[in-house]
Parts: structure tokens; sequence; C-alpha cells
């Protein structure tokens, strides 16, 4: 599987983003399910999909609510596209809904490039477990357990945010200062860095 990992937005290696091959996306924006601003939310949202239509690409929303305990239906819609895009908002939110819709499960099953931002690389590591400093475990809006694995699809942590002008780089500090006192691996982005894989 190909990444392109962004601590924000679309990052400052867009040009490699453009030349990507494929030009269908699929664009998930479940880690704001907490958020009861829905008027902010489809700005924010609109923002997001506007910034890939100027790429090139053709954004089609995928609300993982719509598939939860749908797996073959969300893995069928899921190979008609090159490339999934999954925005920030809260990690733990964000995994819960890719374990009831078992997206995490079909990552592995098909041919897609994984892109995103914030909350949506955070996911990728082996746990999430760390991200109790940045982000609210506890926020529930599908009433479930908190899921503390991670995909595994890497093997170190991506701390996003890292010295930027964002409400979470002094979070971001902590959460490093955490990692390096347990050991645990990890890369730390600044807003506009891109870890491409």
């Amino acid at each position: 599987m190909r990444f392109y990992l962004s601590s924000y937005k679309l990052g400052n290696k867009f040009d490699k983003l453009k030349s990507l091959e494929g030009k269908k996306l699929a664009y998930i924006s479940n880690a704001l399910d907490y958020s009861d601003d829905f008027k902010r939310r489809k700005i924010s949202e609109q923002k997001d999909i506007d910034e890939l239509q100027e790429l090139g690409f053709s954004v089609d929303k995928i609300d993982l609510r719509t598939y939860f305990g749908k797996k073959k239906k969300l893995k069928k819609k899921l190979e008609s596209f090159d490339i999934v895009w999954v925005r920030g908002g809260n990690v733990f939110v964000l995994r819960q809904a890719m374990k009831l819709s078992r997206f995490d499960e079909i990552l592995s099953e098909i041919n897609i490039i994984y892109g995103g931002y914030s909350a949506g690389v955070c996911v990728l590591s082996d746990s999430v477990k760390e991200f109790r400093i940045m982000d609210d475990p506890n926020l529930n809006p599908y009433n479930t357990d908190i899921v503390w694995d991670g995909l595994g699809l890497i093997d170190f942590v991506i701390v996003p945010h890292f010295q930027s002008n964002h409400s979470e780089s002094d979070n971001a500090q902590k959460l490093i200062d955490s990692l390096k006192n347990k050991n645990i691996k990890f890369k730390a982005l600044k807003d506009g860095e891109v870890i491409i894989i």
C-alpha cells in the first residue's frame, strides 16, 4: 500500500499527490462525527473537497456510518476508488468508525492509496492509546467501546502539528515527550510536512 501522510490539509507536497495514479478519490470525514456544529463541519469538509478537486480528483464523500455492519457493501464501494483520503478530527472517534464499518479490515484486502491528515494518519500505527494526550477518547457518538489498537499499517507513530500554529501544538510536544520516555518510535510532523511511503 502507498501512503501520502500529511500533518494538516494537503501539505507541501501536493504536486506529488496530484501526480498519483488514478483520480477517483473517496473522502472520509468520520473523525468529525462527535461534533454537533454541523454548519462548521460542512464548511470544513467542502474546503477539503474543493482543494482536492482543484488537483484534478473526482471526489465522493463516503460516510462510514452508512456501512456499519455492512463490510461487503463497503468493500465493493471502495474497490471503485483509486485513493482514500481520511481527514482529521478525533482519533478515537475515527478509529471506532473504522472498526464498526470494518474499514480497517478492508484496507488490507483491496489495492488503494491511503492519504490523509491529522487523525487520518494517527490511526495507522499499532496503537492509538498514546493519543489520549491530544484527543479525548471518551467522545463516543456511536455508543461503543473505545478502540485502543491502531490499523498497524506503519511501524511508528505519526505526531502531527509539531511546532506549528495549531491549537494542538503544545499537546503534540507532550505526546512526543511521552513517546520518548516509553521508547516508542515516532515521527513528528510540522503542519505542511508530508511523509510519502
